[in-house]
């Protein structure tokens, strides 16, 4: 018997990956430019989040076929994070600590819930 995945199934992750890295820039990456006026950062920002619905949408369109809406907002937030560490190091240089990795992690851990049952 051949090995076959429902698409809905990994799409939505893909998707949800992808949009949450334009959503990170464009709520997060003006912090780099600080002396941008503030008018022009967030247009910028509304710039970028308009191609962040354009996966963020079809990604929970599709997706409701095979999760729940409370799946997949978990699954955006657990994205997030992991976006986010990952941005912040690199992007804003600023150190993730201990503290902020723990608490994550709690964060992924309540999440792991949702999927139960």
């Amino acid at each position: 018997m051949p090995f076959s995945i429902n698409p809905a199934y990994i799409w939505p992750v893909l998707l949800l990956l992808v949009s949450n890295v334009f959503m990170t820039f464009a709520w997060y990456g003006h912090l780099k430019f600080t002396h941008s006026p503030l008018a022009i950062v967030i247009v910028a920002s509304w710039g970028i989040a308009f191609f962040e619905y354009w996966l963020a949408v079809p990604a929970n369109r599709i997706g409701h076929a095979v999760y729940s809406a409370a799946q997949l907002k978990t699954m955006q937030e657990v994205i997030t994070l992991a976006i986010f560490v990952v941005f912040s190091v690199f992007w804003l240089k600023e150190p993730i600590g201990w503290h902020q990795l723990i608490g994550f992690a709690l964060i992924a851990a309540g999440a792991s819930f949702i999927f139960k049952g």
